[in-house]
């Protein structure tokens, strides 16, 4: 491929989106990282490291960003180190990272004074599909712009839709966000009842997936996870808290009452405080588990002495 491709944000599902895209055959340049590793990893697979955020823009016609959180995507497209100070005009941002929409359309439009388009497209799938190019994303922007950065999206994303105008993309994420934090709150409540009733959690997972409650969670995701007593993080629980947080403002702004998932922000807000911040979304089920003196993984209640029985 022939388009220079910058990359910003190698977090547990950045590094693997910087990873296919260096294999699918795109220059690759990247920057300093708090955690120096991603970094090593990548640049032993041919991708150029420079100095910072302005650094990579300069190298680049297109700079991918897959950060936390407003703050942070601001301070790497518009503060002193910033893209602004190296992108030549007609760069383009693709920023992955999932915040309000509002907050999107503003950084958007401070890089449209530069000269810099940007897409805001968030991605949904996690660190496995980010590795195999399968993530679904879904952007907003100019349809010309959207074009153009199509080769190295859907080098990105088995399922890349253009949604609208800028914000829609990260509107669409929030409300598969919404989708998935509750239904794994439905999913840890039905999970804990069936075991503390004595069934067996992978059986009842079995079952489930060829009845009506089958979904992608039950495909997908917690049977590495839940069932096994994994809780290592595919999404954490902090930014899952954040997107319906980000949800939550929109839908204040716009007069929408969510009532369900102001419950399910409360929830990963306790899990939070019980120390799950960093782990993966789906540990919200130990505050159920916890509740009810189960473990969902092994069908085992436990006892303050430490002993275990079989729960009946």
């Amino acid at each position: 491929m022939s388009i220079q491709v910058g990359f910003i944000g190698l977090g547990a599902i950045g590094e693997p989106m910087a990873a296919t895209l260096r294999r699918a055959g795109f220059p690759l340049t990247i920057c300093g990282h708090r955690n120096r590793a991603p970094l090593e990893r990548l640049q032993a697979q041919g991708a150029n490291v420079v100095a910072n955020p302005a650094a990579v823009a300069a190298a680049s016609a297109i700079v991918v960003t897959c950060l936390p959180n407003t703050p942070q995507v601001e301070a790497v497209c518009l503060g002193p180190e910033g893209i602004v100070h190296g992108a030549a005009p007609g760069t383009i941002v693709i920023d992955c990272s999932t915040i309000a929409p509002t907050e999107s359309q503003r950084i958007a439009e401070a890089l449209r004074q530069h000269n810099i388009e940007m897409l805001d497209a968030p991605i949904s799938g996690g660190p496995e599909r980010a590795a195999t190019g399968e993530l679904a994303i879904m952007v907003g922007g100019h349809a010309n712009t959207f074009e153009y950065a199509r080769p190295v999206l859907e080098a990105l994303g088995a399922r890349v839709t253009h949604v609208g105008p800028h914000g829609m993309g990260e509107v669409v994420k929030l409300t598969n966000n919404t989708i998935l934090g509750s239904l794994m709150i439905a999913i840890a409540e039905a999970f804990t009842l069936a075991v503390k009733a004595g069934a067996d959690a992978a059986t009842a997972r079995d079952v489930i997936m060829n009845s009506a409650g089958a979904n992608f969670l039950l495909d997908r995701w917690i049977k590495d996870r839940m069932l096994v007593d994994n809780y290592d993080p595919g999404f954490a629980t902090s930014l899952m808290k954040k997107d319906l947080g980000a949800a939550l403002e929109s839908a204040s702004n716009l007069g929408v009452p969510m009532m369900m998932t102001a419950l399910a922000y409360q929830l990963y807000a306790l899990s939070e405080g019980e120390g799950y911040a960093r782990e993966d979304y789906c540990a919200v089920s130990k505050i159920y588990q916890d509740a009810a003196n189960i473990t969902i993984a092994t069908g085992q209640t436990r006892h303050s002495t430490g002993d275990t029985e079989t729960a009946s």
